[in-house]
């Protein structure tokens, strides 16, 4: 142990540490690559389905549905009486006529009569709390005060799209799961080859009273330095596309995609996938090489 430890000072490295050349690093940056836009690409979604969902939970669309304009009238200033005197609302108020006209303007046209095509009285509705609890006790009172009035929660519109996050959500991690399988496969297969490249060093270091565990650790240094590489050029490369995309998806200017966005939190998750790499990498390469070792000997 002690000439193997002197010949290692004497000599410099015992075995020549990753020089970046061999397929193994940049296997290993194509895999972050697509491990940290798989990963980005999950939770910047989910985060856009849960401030989509914060936004939408709480707030009810009443739609009076009656042909009478009079009636109509009469039917919306009833609900507005009842709700504004509910504590559970936050806010209360009646669309701008005018303003649905020119949304319908595309689809109707500009020289619609509203006494041939009538518009629905619109009524947004902001509640003080979750909608859960709140929603019977509001179609009550709107049903009490507007029989022609229709309730729209918005957040029931969020149920297929919350089971289709966490579709994504495990597919995301379940390929993640699958590019870190692939990265210790290559490892193994690296150090094997290495292994068989430097038998003859080996069996010098044998002769030498070095032991399986001081070889393992050499050669682990050298993978692990090579992991590292290529986990830093795959993680530098997926974030340069990922800013990328972000700014290209938030000026198309939709709800749902334009609130699609990496915080602080996941850019840091992001960050550490090259050093859960390497870290990979050495555990992987260290149970090769000394289970290879133990069968040479």
């Amino acid at each position: 142990m002690l000439r193997l430890h002197s010949w290692h000072h004497r000599n410099g490295r015992l075995l020549p540490e990753g020089q970046f050349a061999g397929p193994m690093p940049w296997v290993i940056a194509i895999m972050m690559f697509l491990s940290v836009l798989i990963a980005a690409g999950g939770l910047g979604v989910r985060e856009a389905a849960r401030h989509l969902a914060d936004e939408l939970a709480g707030r009810i669309t009443i739609q009076i549905v009656e042909a009478d304009p009079f009636e109509r009238a009469r039917q919306t200033q009833a609900v507005l009486r009842r709700l504004a005197r509910n504590p559970r609302i936050a806010h209360v108020e009646r669309l701008d006529p005018q303003q649905l006209e020119k949304q319908l303007a595309p689809w109707l046209g500009t020289s619609f009569d509203t006494t041939d095509v009538p518009i629905p009285d619109m009524i947004d509705v902001d509640l003080a709390g979750q909608a859960a609890d709140a929603l019977p006790e509001i179609i009550e009172a709107v049903k009490g005060a507007a029989p022609s009035g229709r309730i729209d929660a918005h957040g029931q519109w969020l149920t297929p799209l919350n089971k289709l996050m966490n579709l994504l959500k495990w597919l995301a991690l379940a390929l993640v799961v699958l590019m870190g399988a692939a990265t210790a496969f290559t490892v193994v297969l690296a150090a094997r080859a290495t292994l068989d490249n430097h038998r003859d060093t080996i069996d010098v270091m044998h002769l030498l009273g070095g032991t399986d565990v001081q070889i393992a650790r050499l050669f682990q240094r050298r993978i692990a330095l090579d992991a590292l590489f290529g986990g830093i050029v795959g993680l530098a490369a997926a974030a340069a596309v990922l800013l990328i995309l972000i700014e290209r998806v938030q000026g198309l200017g939709s709800e749902l995609v334009g609130n699609v966005a990496l915080t602080r939190a996941t850019w840091t998750v992001l960050i550490l996938f090259p050093l859960g790499a390497t870290a990979l990498a050495m555990v992987t390469a260290r149970l090769t090489i000394l289970r290879t070792l133990g069968r040479i000997l």
